[in-house]
Parts: structure tokens; sequence; C-alpha cells
């Protein structure tokens, strides 16, 4: 094409915690889903990675905002300027003087009632996108994961991300039956940060209680290989004296039993749902995890005893949306799921 230079095509995987975004099939922006704004000028002070470091550290003339709750926009200016900065610092690379025509393909929750679509593909057109298409999450996560998502057959796919859980199963590119529920990473979090004050009397915030889940989450109590306790260090809730915890993986699966039983719950209610004969195709190919909350240790083995179906974690779970997302993008004119 002689003008490709005023073409631009991105795939934004818009995530409650991170955001991912791909250009021609490789990652080119991977932050954390927040900015940071002056309280006096609402002006942009930062977002992403410099952004979280001053999460909860701000003075009050700036504060932090997380624009996606339980992955929908809670916050649309935020949101906004959050796409247009992220889409900004993908284009510092390029050296045009021409604003490119922008098509995106962003994923959204299969749960996203008309409203929380609307907001996305708002946010998206102010923030510069031409040709804004929307497809639901699990699809992009079966596409991320290598299914063949358009065959007369059954996969069904776990994604448990930062706001939501998606449960689906696809067949002849649709969702047959879906799921999506509230409890994901970012419960994991405030379960720790719960635990950690009534077992030990420790008060931490957000970012502590997220390192805690990466350095010793577990969602079973015996693990093969136990990874090193976690030493957390913050004020004792009666004195204000600083103290400090080790924290084991056993006691992480302790707290996080009954978020992990809630998404097990709805495991079975996708299955119960489930038409036989795609239910047979799924006993024979297995239930795919992908997401961020795939990476606690010891999840598909619990799953997998709980359905009695084998679970298979995704290579590289954390960029399955964005990685299927930017697949979808290739396609757009034959994928018949994309919304415009």
């Amino acid at each position: 094409m002689a003008f490709s230079f005023l073409n631009q095509e991105l795939a934004i995987d818009l995530g409650t915690a991170n955001t991912v975004i791909y250009q021609n099939d490789r990652i080119v922006l991977d932050e954390p889903s927040i900015v940071a704004l002056d309280n006096n000028t609402n002006k942009l002070i930062a977002l992403g990675q410099r952004a979280k470091l001053m999460h909860e550290k701000v003075n009050p003339g700036i504060r932090t905002i997380r624009p996606l709750r339980d992955g929908v926009i809670a916050d649309f200016n935020a949101a906004e300027m959050m796409i247009r900065g992220f889409i900004k610092s993908v284009n510092s690379k390029r050296k045009s003087i021409f604003t490119p025509n922008l098509k995106v393909v962003v994923g959204i929750p299969s749960g996203s009632t008309e409203v929380e679509i609307r907001a996305v593909r708002d946010s998206s057109e102010h923030a510069g996108g031409r040709d804004v298409y929307l497809i639901h999450e699990p699809m992009a996560a079966a596409l991320g994961i290598g299914l063949d998502v358009e065959a007369p057959q059954g996969n069904m796919v776990v994604d448990i991300g930062g706001g939501t859980t998606e449960i689906a199963v696809i067949s002849l590119g649709g969702l047959v039956v879906q799921d999506s529920i509230r409890t994901a990473g970012d419960v994991f979090t405030s379960d720790i940060q719960y635990y950690l004050r009534q077992q030990h009397n420790i008060r931490v915030g957000e970012i502590t209680a997220e390192k805690i889940k990466i350095a010793v989450g577990a969602v079973i109590p015996d693990l093969d290989e136990a990874p090193e306790p976690f030493i957390v260090r913050g004020p004792n809730l009666m004195t204000a004296h600083p103290v400090e915890a080790t924290i084991e993986y056993h006691e992480i699966a302790h707290c996080l039993d009954k978020s992990i039983a809630k998404i097990e719950t709805s495991i079975l209610h996708v299955l119960e749902s489930t038409p036989p004969e795609l239910y047979s195709d799924i006993v024979e190919n297995g239930i795919y995890l992908s997401g961020g909350g795939a990476l606690l240790r010891g999840l598909a083995k619990r799953f997998t005893e709980k359905v009695n179906i084998q679970f298979h974690v995704a290579d590289d779970p954390l960029h399955a949306v964005a990685r299927g997302t930017c697949e979808a993008l290739k396609h757009t004119d034959h994928y018949s799921f994309l919304m415009r």
C-alpha cells in the first residue's frame, strides 16, 4: 500500500490491571492501567508504570486513578486520557508528520452491558480511533491460545484477569454459554490485605499485597515446589510500631480459598448449561486457563480435581487476550464475531 504510513493498526487489551498493545505481531506497550492527575487542573501528570509508582503514595495535590474497575470503564475521562496517552507513547516512535488513520480492536468482558460497551467504543474513538472493533475477551483469549474458534467443536476458556473472570464455551465463532464474574485478581489482592490485618495485625497497601500474590500466591496447601516465603513489613494495627511477618504459600492458599471456590462454582454452572455434544468435546480437549490469575500456583491441579476435566494453563497466559486481539485485527473482514 502506497500510503501505509497513513494507516495504523493496534490491538488493545484494555485490562483492569494492565493494558497491553500489540502492533505488527509484537508487544509495543505493556503498562499498568493507572493514571496520575493534578487535583487542581485535572491535567495528566503520569500514566502506566510511572503512575503506579505514585499509587498510594500521593500528596493532596495529586490523585491516582485506575480508570477500569471490574473489567469495565469506571471513570470515562481518565480512561480516555489513558488510552490517548498510551497510543501517543506508541506513536512517539513513528517518524511521520501525519496523524495516521487508526484502526483498533479492543477486548471487552463478555458480560458488558450496552452502556459499558459504548464507553469503551467512545473512549477509543475520542483517543483517535477511526475504525474501532470490539471483541469479547474469552473469544480473544481462545484465539490467543491458538484454538480454532470457528470449528464446529466445543472449546472452553477460563480467563482470570484483574477485574473479571470470564468463562465461556466457544463453538462456530460464537459464545455458546458464558459467565462473567467479578471475582478475579483485584479480589485476591484485597483477600490478602484482609488476611494480613486479621491474622498478623499488619496493614499493607495494594501494591505490597500484589507482590505477595506474585511471590507466594497459591491455591493448594501442598505444592511440589514451594516458593520462598515472603517477608512483609508494615505497621502494627494496634501500636503502629513496625513489625515484620513471614508469609508462606499455604497461608495464601487458605486466604484465597473462598474466592477460588466462587470461580469453581461458576465453571460448574457453565458446564451444566453446555449442550451435551459440546460437553463431550470439552471433556476430550480439556479446559484452557488464561489471564494473570492462571499464574497462581496449583490452580490447574485444583480445578482438575474439582471438575474432573483436565485444565491446561496457556503459554504466557498474561498476554493471551492481547495476542488474540492481535489475531482478530489481522482478520477484521473475516471474523463475524467482531462488533463495530
